[in-house]
């Protein structure tokens, strides 16, 4: 917890040239996040008047901005940043074809299924009619 609160009060960024893209896309979502809040609470009765109104929605997405940009920069979520970007720069990522087979795959899987599920109810439901009479 102090190393929490420590990293929220220093103004240097910890390894700034390092895990950049992680980095960048963690910090987007958390604004993104704050901002649909903020954007939420201002459109919530919390009172009239200008400064309730937009005020405090924008203050608060002021300052969870800086959080956002003070925990991108926390050394502990920095290096785990930082060992997730390096694993994704390991992966091979299938080629388009690749791709398109393995989710036709998939999507033809469902269906069968689907069919399959579908046809055990249809069963299932006639057999249970059957038993207790209420098939006519």
């Amino acid at each position: 917890m102090a190393e929490l609160i420590a990293g929220m009060f220093t103004g240097s960024r910890y390894k700034w040239s390092q895990g950049k893209v992680a980095r960048q896309i963690t910090f987007a979502s958390l604004v993104i996040g704050i901002a649909v809040g903020c954007w939420r609470l201002s459109s919530t009765q919390i009172g009239e008047g200008f400064a309730r109104e937009y005020g405090v929605p924008i203050a608060l997405f002021v300052i969870g901005t800086w959080a956002s940009f003070r925990i991108v920069n926390i050394p502990r979520f920095a290096e785990f940043l930082i060992s997730v970007e390096n694993e994704m720069n390991k992966v091979s990522w299938p080629s388009k074809p690749e791709l398109f087979r393995a989710s036709l795959v998939v999507i033809v899987v469902i269906f069968l299924l689907t069919a399959i599920l579908f046809s055990y109810d249809i069963i299932l439901k006639a057999f249970i009619g059957w038993l207790l009479g209420t098939n006519k």
